[in-house]
């Protein structure tokens, strides 16, 4: 396995031109998972020690971050990310900040889960980013306020001890804690600016809450469903697909480049466990040209199943949710869909619930990581 790269020191001074042009970035093996900080999953920073110069929600924005070299306000450059006032000294003979001295912001992660990786981008900040970072994960049910995560009773975990980081670069770092969490603290040492926080994991439902439910989209993200592979991410990520809510433009979807043979694309799913599927939505929103053509769908029950085509090849509209009521339940573990030939689809729900296998089994997982 090729070792993760690891960037410190200051990136050159802004000399115009393309601010990414000399930004520092490699690619990480872990993002093949989830963003478990995904605003679109609910998550948020709830609170910061000091955000003077940039407000600690640009953390979480999920485009990346701007530079404008121009953009001054009433307190300095505005930066778009979070950043702290400069730290200082008890007295003239102590003028530097003590070695413990950092600030730091509560993230409630939007689903909870195990984390498997974090990058901490600096984009822009150059010679203003933290000497160093560290992070730590806990496991508060509910929705705690930031003085209850505050509290003395409250355990915290360290996912990332206190490392070393670059300026204007993506710093990405492995996590190999088997633990479920739903809040993280984050740290920098002494002070200064990130511009992006990514926080990539599995996400481990609870069980409580989808024994409830009764019938939940077995598939969605939110509820531990994950994309486990595809045939082509050209235009845009096929986690898109199981994101929550409906797409809102055409790049919050899947999109291939188009085909000049005669294959088909596909996503292949992992579903949150063992389930029993009664109905299946494929949404095209916003995809008006670029729709596929027909889809199909599948289901296979363990990882050695053969696969089980319960949806055949149907065909899209454009821009349209195709809703199907399957004529008896489909039981499984993985989906796939299948489009044909190219083009894409917006979202795919697969409405049902866990069988008595799958909940037991999730419910031991989810104990088993802390839950």
């Amino acid at each position: 396995m090729t070792a993760i790269p690891s960037f410190t020191g200051d990136a050159h001074p802004y000399a115009g031109g393309d601010p990414y042009a000399d930004y520092r970035t490699a690619d990480f093996p872990f993002t093949q998972y989830a963003n478990l900080a995904d605003r679109r999953l609910g998550a948020g920073v709830i609170a910061a020690n000091d955000e003077f110069f940039a407000q600690r929600e640009n953390l979480l924005v999920p485009e990346r971050a701007e530079f404008d070299p121009e953009h001054f306000g009433h307190k300095g450059k505005i930066m778009d990310g979070w950043e702290t006032r400069r730290r200082r000294g008890v007295s003239a003979e102590h003028p530097w900040p003590a070695p413990d001295d950092h600030d730091w912001a509560l993230v409630r992660l939007g689903a909870s889960g195990v984390v498997r990786g974090i990058v901490v981008d600096t984009a822009h900040f150059r010679g203003n980013y933290p000497q160093a970072v560290s992070v730590e994960g806990a496991s508060v049910p509910g929705s705690p306020s930031p003085q209850e995560l505050l509290a003395d009773d409250v355990k915290w975990t360290t996912l990332l001890p206190r490392t070393p980081v670059g300026g204007h670069a993506a710093n990405g770092f492995p996590v190999s804690v088997e633990q479920r969490f739903t809040h993280l603290r984050v740290n920098q040492h002494p002070d200064g600016g990130i511009a992006r926080l990514r926080v990539y994991g599995e996400v481990v439902p609870d069980p409580e809450w989808l024994s409830v439910l009764g019938t939940f989209d077995v598939v969605a993200l939110e509820n531990g469903g994950q994309v486990e592979d595809a045939s082509n991410l050209f235009y845009s990520p096929a986690t898109n697909t199981i994101q929550p809510g409906r797409s809102r433009k055409m790049d919050d979807g899947w999109e291939t480049r188009r085909r000049r043979d005669r294959g088909n694309d596909w996503i292949r799913y992992r579903l949150v466990d063992r389930s029993q599927i009664r109905a299946i939505e494929i949404d095209t929103a916003y995809l008006k040209g670029n729709s596929a053509g027909w889809a199909s769908v599948s289901v296979r029950d363990g990882e050695d199943g053969e696969w089980t085509q319960v949806l055949p090849r149907t065909r899209l509209q454009p821009d349209t949710n195709h809703r199907f009521v399957l004529p008896t339940p489909a039981v499984g573990t993985h989906a796939r869909v299948d489009i044909f030939p190219d083009g894409g689809i917006s979202r795919l729900r697969l409405f049902g619930s866990l069988t008595q296998e799958g909940a037991t089994r999730l419910a031991a997982r989810h104990q088993e990581l802390g839950g």
